[in-house]
């Protein structure tokens, strides 16, 4: 990788910005290359902790971006001094535009299918001239392995360059590692940025975003689906990092 990163627990996050992953999207677009970028945040960081593979999958992508608040001041006590925040859902937006007036042709993969629809409806209506050339609903079950072969043809024959895929973390993030080299398409972790775009669920203030509080506006929200996950991983990553920073600062 030739641009500027960090560890964080052991897990790459890039010093990046809109611009520049904008840029670096669509030049592999442009080029049919094969690529894939996640948007991390302190439960990538957390999970990636606890597997292997799952650090793995996120460390051989060709770009992480720093999603979450933590992570920015995380890459701003490391060093980067002017980073900033690079999130999935507005990611996203920021490329359905550029692919719009560039002909680039998009595609959509996960989500339930109301929400699939609703999504497709809202693009063509936000980005004139959007190419949609693919959207998929798949089951929450595991794909059988012809079932998979059938998905990475059709999404080839579609002439997609760029797949949001929207599977939830750590799901999606293994799902783009896998497929690497199969699709021959920029692919972008981007979590529930489906439901935000579609309306189907509410995305935190601006003002909640940029002090970190976006996770305590979806706690909020959806209490019984997060509060496992927040009261786990967030006391966790906020002691070790600050172990990491104090092991760097004593070399």
């Amino acid at each position: 990788m030739n641009h500027d990163h960090h560890d964080i627990l052991g897990m790459r996050v890039d010093a990046t910005s809109y611009e520049d992953a904008v840029h670096r999207a669509l030049d592999w677009a442009r080029r049919m290359k094969s690529r894939y970028i996640c948007a991390a945040n302190v439960h990538m960081v957390m999970e990636a902790y606890d597997s292997r593979d799952f650090l793995r999958a996120v460390n051989c992508a060709d770009l992480v971006t720093p999603d979450g608040m933590p992570l920015v001041w995380g890459l701003r006590l490391l060093g980067v001094r002017r980073q900033e925040r690079v999130c999935g859902p507005h990611l996203t937006l920021h490329l359905l535009d550029r692919a719009a007036q560039e002909g680039i042709p998009v595609g959509f993969y996960g989500g339930g299918p109301e929400v699939l629809d609703k999504l497709v409806r809202v693009a063509r209506g936000r980005f004139p001239g959007i190419r949609i050339a693919y959207a998929y609903s798949p089951p929450f079950r595991p794909m059988t392995r012809e079932e998979d072969a059938t998905v990475v043809e059709e999404i080839n024959a579609s002439g997609v360059r760029i797949l949001f895929v929207a599977l939830g973390c750590p799901k999606q993030e293994q799902w783009m590692h896998h497929h690497k080299d199969r699709l021959q398409a920029v692919q972008i972790g981007v979590g529930a940025a489906f439901d935000f775009i579609a309306g189907t669920k509410r995305q935190a203030p601006s003002w909640m975003m940029h002090i970190g509080l976006e996770w305590l506006f979806r706690l909020m929200t959806e209490p019984r689906r997060l509060a496992g996950r927040y009261v786990r991983h967030n006391p966790r990553f906020l002691f070790l990092f600050a172990g990491q920073l104090l092991r760097a600062r004593h070399k």
